[in-house]
C-alpha cells in the first residue's frame, strides 16, 4: 500500500463505514478489526492510525448499551488494551479518581416499599397466618432471616461507598458505614450456604439445559429479589469482594490521597479484624469456598505492584538505551615518569629503601635487564644428569634405592627441564612406565648416548700408558674406517647433522622407514626445519636402538639421493 494511499486512509474508511452501518452490522466489521490488531501496531500503522482507532472505538461505545450489549463493549475495551502500551496515557487512571457516575438505585422511600407495607399491615391489624393456612400457590420461597425495609435499605446503601471510598474518612459517614457493615456481615455470617449439594445440582441443571452463565452489569434491587440474592452464592461473592477491595484502597498509599485521608488507630484495627471475617465467610460461600479465597487473595497481592507502579508514575516498562550525541572518549593514560622508561640519563630513582633503590638501578631498562644472561636460571642438561648418568653406569655399582632418580624432588626438577631442553619428552613411544624413577631412568639412558662423555668436557693430565692406549686407537680408527660405521651418533653429531640436512628432512624420512604419521606429528610438533630435522634422527635413533649406527644412516642418505650430505657426516 506504499506509495498508493496514506497510511490513515484505511482507518477513515473503517470509521465512515461504522458510522454508517447498525449495530449488529458494526458487530461483524469490528471482527476484522481485532483480527488485525498485529498489522495496526506496526510500524506503518501504529503513528498514523491510533488516534483514529481511539476516536473509532469511543464513537462505538457511547451506541452502545453497557448493560445490554456487554461482551460487545468488553471485546472493543480488550482490543484496545491490546492495541496500545501499558503505560499509554490515554487509558491510564493517573490521579485514581472512581466513577462516581455509576449509583446504584434502590427504594428510599419506607411508605414505598413493599416490606414496609406488609410490616406495617402485620402491625395494625395483628393478624398472623398460622403454619398450612397458607396455599401452595401463595407460598413464596423465603430465607430463614427476617428480611424488613432497614435491612434492604442498609444493605443497598453500602453500594455508595464502595462507589466513593473517600466517604470512609470523614467520621459521620464511617460510623454509619461501621454500623451497616457489621448488620450485613451478620447477617451473611448467620445464614450459612451449606448446601454445597444443591449447587452443584443447580450447575448441572443449568448445564443440561444449555444455559451459559449470565452476567449483570448493574445490581437488581428489588425488594422481591432480597431474599433469593441472599441465597445465592455468586452474588455473595460479589459483596464480599467489594468488601477486600475498598479495604485495599483504605489500607494502601495511594499517591493522590489527601493528607486528611488517614486511618485512626481504631479504623485500622476494626478493618484488620473485619478482613479476617471476611476471607472465612468467602472460604464458607460453596461451591470450592477455600480455593476461590485463596485466589483472590493472590490477585489482591499482586495489585499492588500496580499501585506502586501507579504511585511512581506510570513510567513506560521499555527501557530505551540512551544515545549519546558526544563520541566517547577513551580515557588517558597518566604519563609515567621518563625514569621508568629507562629513558632518564644518569638519573637515580629513589624508592625508598636502599635496597630496592639499587635493585631498580642496576639498569637503566626494566625489560633489557629482564633479557640478561645472568637471568637464565635453567641449568642444562649435561650439568643437571651428570650424577644420574654416573649412577646408571653399571661399573659404577650404585644400588637404586640410593639413586637420584628416586628423589620426588629431583624427579620433579627433571621432567621441568626436559620439558624444555630435550625433545625426547614429547616424542611418543610404545613404552609402559610404572613410576617415575622407572622413566626417568629410561630418560637418563638416552641423554648418556646423546651426550658427550666427561672424558670429551673436562681434559685432565693424562698418564703415558693412557696416552699410549688412545693413540693405538686412534691409528686403529684412522686405518679402519668399516669399523666406524657401526658406531652410534653422538648428541653433538646429531645437532651438526640436523642442521646441514635442514629442509632435506621430509625427503629423508621415507627411507628411515618413518611412517607418515610420525611425520605429520613431527610437522604439527614444531615449525622450525633444523627441529624437524632432529626430531627425525632422534625418533629413529629411538626406534632402531642397536641398529641406529651411522653406517644406516649414510645407506638411507645414498638412497633418498642426499649423498652430498654424507661426507658431513663422515668429517664429524
Amino acid at each position: 500500500m506504499e506509495g498508493i494511499c496514506s497510511p490513515s486512509t484505511p482507518f477513515l474508511l473503517l470509521g465512515d463505514v461504522l458510522d454508517c452501518l447498525p449495530l449488529d452490522q458494526c458487530d461483524r466489521i469490528f471482527t476484522f478489526v481485532e483480527k488485525n490488531v498485529t498489522t495496526w501496531k506496526s510500524n506503518t500503522f501504529y503513528v498514523a492510525g491510533k488516534n483514529y482507532l481511539l476516536r473509532m472505538c469511543n464513537d462505538l461505545l457511547r451506541r452502545l448499551s453497557k448493560s445490554q450489549n456487554t461482551v460487545f463493549c468488553g471485546r472493543i475495551q480488550l482490543f484496545l488494551a491490546r492495541l496500545f502500551p501499558l503505560s499509554e496515557k490515554s487509558g491510564l487512571n493517573l490521579q485514581s479518581q472512581f466513577n462516581l457516575e455509576n449509583v446504584t438505585a434502590y427504594n428510599t422511600n419506607e411508605q414505598e416499599s413493599t416490606l414496609g407495607q406488609k410490616h406495617l399491615e402485620d402491625r395494625d391489624d395483628g393478624l398472623e397466618v398460622e403454619e398450612g393456612e397458607m396455599g401452595e400457590d401463595d407460598a413464596h420461597p423465603t430465607c430463614s432471616i427476617p428480611i424488613d425495609y432497614n435491612l434492604y435499605r442498609k444493605f443497598w446503601s453500602l453500594q455508595d461507598f464502595f462507589r466513593n471510598p473517600i466517604q470512609c474518612y470523614e467520621k459521620v459517614s464511617w460510623k454509619t458505614f461501621l454500623k451497616h457493615s457489621e448488620e450485613v456481615l451478620a447477617v451473611f455470617k448467620s445464614y450459612k450456604l451449606d448446601d454445597t449439594q444443591a449447587s452443584k445440582k443447580k450447575m448441572e441443571d443449568a448445564k443440561k439445559a444449555g444455559g451459559e452463565h449470565v452476567y449483570f452489569a448493574k445490581f437488581l434491587t428489588s425488594e422481591k429479589l432480597m431474599d433469593l440474592q441472599l441465597s445465592d452464592s455468586n452474588f455473595r461473592r460479589h459483596i464480599l469482594l467489594q468488601y477486600l477491595i475498598l479495604f485495599q484502597y483504605l489500607k494502601g498509599q495511594v499517591k493522590f490521597k489527601s493528607s486528611n485521608c488517614i486511618l485512626t488507630d481504631e479504623q485500622s484495627l476494626w478493618i484488620e479484624d473485619t478482613l479476617k471475617l471476611v476471607y472465612q465467610l468467602l472460604k464458607e460461600t460453596p461451591p470450592d469456598g477455600d480455593k476461590f479465597a485463596k485466589t483472590i487473595e493472590h490477585i489482591l497481592n499482586t495489585e499492588e505492584n500496580w499501585n506502586t507502579w501507579k504511585n511512581e508514575g506510570c513510567p513506560s516498562f521499555v527501557k530505551e538505551r540512551p544515545v549519546d550525541s558526544k563520541p566517547l572518549r577513551t580515557p588517558r593514560k597518566r604519563p609515567a615518569p621518563e625514569e621508568f622508561l629507562g629513558r632518564g640519563h644518569h638519573k637515580k630513582i629513589l624508592m625508598g629503601n636502599e635496597e630496592l633503590t639499587r635493585l631498580w638501578n642496576l639498569c637503566p631498562d626494566n625489560m633489557e635487564a629482564c633479557k640478561l644472561d645472568g637471568r637464565e636460571f635453567m641449568p642444562s642438561l649435561e650439568e643437571f644428569f651428570e650424577v644420574a648418568i654416573e649412577q646408571a653406569d653399571p661399573e659404577s655399582m650404585i644400588e637404586n634405592e640410593y639413586k637420584v632418580v628416586n628423589n620426588s624432588n629431583y624427579g620433579w626438577r627433571a621432567l621441568r627441564l626436559l620439558a624444555r631442553r630435550s625433545p625426547h619428552f614429547f616424542q611418543p613411544t610404545n613404552q609402559q612406565f610404572k613410576s617415575l624413577p622407572e622413566y626417568l631412568e629410561n630418560m637418563v639412558i638416552k641423554l648418556a648416548k646423546e651426550l658427550p662423555p666427561p672424558s670429551e668436557e673436562i681434559k685432565t693430565v693424562e698418564d703415558d700408558e693412557d696416552d699410549e692406549e688412545n693413540d693405538a686407537l686412534l691409528k686403529e680408527s684412522n686405518e679402519s674406517p668399516e669399523v666406524n660405521l657401526h658406531k652410534h651418533l653422538t648428541g653433538e653429531q646429531i645437532d651438526s647433522f640436523a642442521n646441514r640436512l635442514g629442509t632435506h628432512w621430509r625427503t629423508l624420512a621415507p627411507y628411515l622407514e618413518m611412517r607418515e604419521v610420525d611425520i605429520r606429528e613431527i610437522e604439527s610438533d614444531v615449525e622450525d626445519v633444523k627441529m624437524r630435522a632432529k626430531l627425525l634422527l632422534v625418533s629413529w635413533q629411538d626406534r632402531e636402538g642397536q641398529h641406529a649406527t651411522l653406517g644406516e644412516l649414510l645407506s638411507a642418505l645414498n638412497n633418498a639421493g642426499l649423498s652430498e650430505l654424507t661426507e658431513s657426516l663422515g668429517n664429524d
